[in-house]
């Protein structure tokens, strides 16, 4: 049986949360072995910032990269980054960039060819 200390422990929420591909607390929680309340309060208590918010930011930064590196149509990255419904995705992205996702990827791309 591996023990691991409680800095270890949180170092390993933060590289699941930041590399992680679950789109929900509760998931996340059950794949550390945690309650989703006890994986909050651990999160919250070393970075300062909500869980939930830190998962949405992940997702949406994977969708921008989505929008440079591919010719994914902006619904279909919408539902590969675990959105339901595109318009809920269009409204978080330009909550977070302050753009819409069309925008941002036409602006990175003229950045990408223009430098």
């Amino acid at each position: 049986m591996i023990f691991f200390t409680r800095e270890e422990r949180l170092q390993e929420i933060l590289t699941m949360v930041e590399g992680s591909s679950h789109s929900t607390i509760p998931d996340l929680a059950r794949d550390l072995t945690l309650s989703a309340s006890h994986l909050r309060h651990l999160f919250k208590a070393r970075t300062g910032s909500r869980l939930g918010r830190r998962l949405v930011e992940v997702k949406l930064r994977r969708a921008a990269l989505l929008l440079l590196e591919s010719d994914l149509s902006i619904k279909e990255i919408a539902y590969l980054v675990g959105y339901r419904h595109p318009s809920s995705f269009v409204r978080a992205f330009e909550d977070l960039f302050h753009q819409s996702p069309g925008d941002h990827r036409q602006e990175m791309l003229i950045e990408r060819r223009f430098g």
